[in-house]
């Protein structure tokens, strides 16, 4: 048995695929016999960009983007070796970036 516990991270910037994501390491986690503690929304990070759209003829006028990044946190208390074996064979889909730290 694993000592300790692994937090699990979870960054994307669509929140379905991110919450399915969720829901896969959480599911896989139980499935293992492990506790887990969350999913834990943490806040969303809105970057907002200014482009100006017409560089030549008028400056002032410019198009507003904005990019959302929701995150996810989970702690996975007292994994056994099978869970972690699992969770790094585990396939999710693209768009989302886990960061595993024990």
């Amino acid at each position: 048995m694993v000592k300790g516990k692994i937090r699990v991270r979870i960054k994307g910037y669509d929140t379905k695929v991110v919450d399915e994501s969720t829901a896969k390491i959480v599911d896989t986690a139980i499935r293992t016999g492990a506790k887990v503690a969350g999913p834990v929304p943490l806040p969303t990070k809105l970057e907002k960009i200014t482009v100006i759209s017409g560089p030549h003829i008028d400056k002032r006028s410019g198009e507003h983007f904005e990019v959302r990044t929701h995150i996810r946190l989970i702690d996975i208390l007292e994994p056994t070796a099978s869970t972690v074996d699992q969770l790094s064979h585990l396939s999710l889909p693209s768009g989302v970036g886990i960061e595993i730290s024990a």
